[in-house]
């Protein structure tokens, strides 16, 4: 089952190949989807490459073939209603992936989960920005609802402001998530969880890789 953005994008295709017989550029699909940057139209490419809609033809630029189609849903006849109801809105479900870099207690640093798995998030979760997610290990944050297991969503940035939950990158080989706060000349890092002391570091120490922006929560 194909998102509505990879369903957008292989139809924009076919039809650009049925009208010209080339395919569209990047720069064409960012436009026809209204993404925000061609790095987006690149992973929903390689989407439809692993689920067998499309190929990209060998030692040709811009060469893309379509190898099948997706089933398009049929239509139903909405029942007749009184003319006085106002229908109910659709409820908003668009999904979009975004990378899946890791557990941010694994002690290492963002960096090196670079190019890993990707998450389908609603879009909804998600604001302005780009964004990643991080699977959390540990309970050190449980009192600010954020438990072993989650996915935290992260907005990526390297400012943030006191009292905001941030992946810090410590010493760069370590990465965490934890409130930050400024303590004189040091920056503080609190857990949620009374069990853990703060953590003090020199503003050196410490590199922000983001804030969090949402959790996904899976019930077994």
């Amino acid at each position: 089952m194909l998102t509505r953005k990879q369903h957008e994008l292989v139809c924009f295709i076919n039809d650009r190949l049925n009208d010209t017989g080339v395919s569209p550029s990047f720069e064409e699909m960012k436009d026809a989807l209204d993404l925000k940057s061609k790095s987006g139209v690149h992973r929903l490419i390689s989407a439809l490459e692993e689920r067998h809609f499309i190929r990209r033809l060998p030692n040709r630029a811009r060469a893309l073939e379509i190898l099948r189609m997706p089933e398009r849903p049929e239509r139903k006849v909405a029942p007749s209603r009184p003319t006085n109801i106002r229908p109910a809105p659709e409820p908003a479900n668009d999904v979009v992936e975004i990378p899946l870099h890791g557990r941010i207690a694994a002690g290492v640093p963002i960096e090196a989960f670079e190019g890993s798995a990707m998450l389908a998030v609603p879009a909804a979760l998600l604001g302005s920005g780009e964004h990643y997610a991080l699977e959390v290990a540990g309970d050190s944050m449980v009192e600010a609802g954020i438990l072993d297991g989650d996915y935290a969503l992260i907005r990526r940035t390297e400012t943030a402001r006191d009292g905001e939950i941030v992946v810090a990158l410590i010493d760069d080989s370590e990465a965490t998530l934890k409130y930050f706060r400024r303590e004189g000349a040091m920056v503080r890092l609190d857990p949620a969880n009374r069990a853990y002391d703060p953590q003090r570091y020199s503003p050196a120490q410490i590199r922000v890789q983001g804030k969090l922006s949402g959790l996904l929560r899976r019930y077994d």
